[in-house]
């Protein structure tokens, strides 16, 4: 495994140099540790297949080891296989789980999408937390799930019929468009925005951070905000909203915030998760409200991830 004075020198300077702008210096060395080597294969139990317990049960019979996870009942760990011998098992085939990152399936939980409600997922692709939300929901109601590229939303609705969710409507439209076109519509908003996808990165992984650069960042809040606006759009009179990342600056997350705050009519709520090392939003010169939203520093169990819930008034 490198060194973390070796990933360093790795990883764009513009990225450590922001880094350090942002966190302390300890809070740096604990993001750039979660960066080395390689994450755990962690997984989802799909409910509308199967329960937890015959999952964990036939896991075991398949010598896979596995620990729980403390606020999460529906996920594992995996502590002895990859993704890739995980895919070769029955279970896998049949849809009864989803391999998925913990942080990744924060947002649905704190959406907390209820049966018969209408949800709107607004950059869905590749499925998991639709899928999840669906499984959330029992599969009554309605998920309108969007994506823009072509290519990934196939692989959405593959992943939708093999996880059996019978509720979803796949449209393939701009983001910044579908609030016009479904003006308040939804009970329920999941905005997981396109990022420049920091908390991701791996020091042994060129690719996972080859695109990175400031420029990108700039761009991507832009973005950002343009479809926050049309999430705003087709979100109900006292919907909730949950915006989220895999990102660690706070040009793609508390300023995105803050502009949200300002320009439309939505504020913070509370998120109430148990979930160990996490950080409030930073809101030095930003509204104070915007420590209400968290954020999940990358580690072995964890990639990097920041949740903000809000309501329109």
């Amino acid at each position: 495994m490198i060194s973390i004075l070796e990933l360093k020198n790795r990883l764009p300077k513009d990225f450590i140099d922001n880094l350090y702008e942002t966190y302390t210096p300890l809070t740096v060395d604990k993001i750039l540790s979660g960066m080395l080597g390689e994450r755990n294969t962690t997984l989802r139990v799909n409910n509308l297949k199967t329960t937890i317990q015959d999952l964990m049960r036939i896991l075991k019979e398949n010598n896979i080891k596995f620990d729980r996870v403390e606020w999460y009942k529906d996920a594992l760990v995996v502590k002895n296989a990859k993704e890739k011998q995980i895919e070769k098992l029955e279970v896998y085939e049949k849809g009864f789980l989803y391999l998925q990152s913990l942080s990744s399936m924060i947002p649905p939980i704190i959406l907390n999408p209820k049966p018969g409600e209408k949800v709107l997922d607004l950059t869905a692709a590749p499925g998991s937390k639709t899928t999840q939300m669906c499984a959330m929901m029992e599969n009554k109601g309605y998920i309108l799930a969007n994506e823009l590229d072509k290519l990934r939303c196939e692989r959405l609705k593959y992943n939708i019929e093999k996880q059996g969710a019978k509720i979803v409507e796949v449209i393939n439209q701009r983001g910044e468009k579908v609030g016009d076109n479904h003006k308040e519509e939804f009970d329920k908003v999941l905005l997981d925005a396109p990022c420049s996808g920091e908390g991701r990165f791996l020091g042994n992984n060129v690719s996972t951070y080859r695109n990175w650069s400031i420029k990108s960042v700039i761009q991507l809040s832009k973005l950002q905000k343009k479809l926050l606006k049309s999430a705003y759009e087709a979100l109900k009179p006292n919907g909730i909203m949950v915006y989220s990342t895999c990102t660690l600056n706070k040009e793609e997350n508390e300023k995105v915030l803050d502009w949200a705050i300002n320009n439309l009519n939505l504020k913070l709520m509370d998120i109430n998760i148990d979930i160990k090392g996490k950080l409030q939003g930073f809101n030095e010169n930003l509204d104070e409200s915007i420590n209400k939203s968290i954020r999940i520093l990358p580690t072995k169990k964890e990639e990097g991830f920041f949740v903000a819930k809000l309501k329109k008034r």
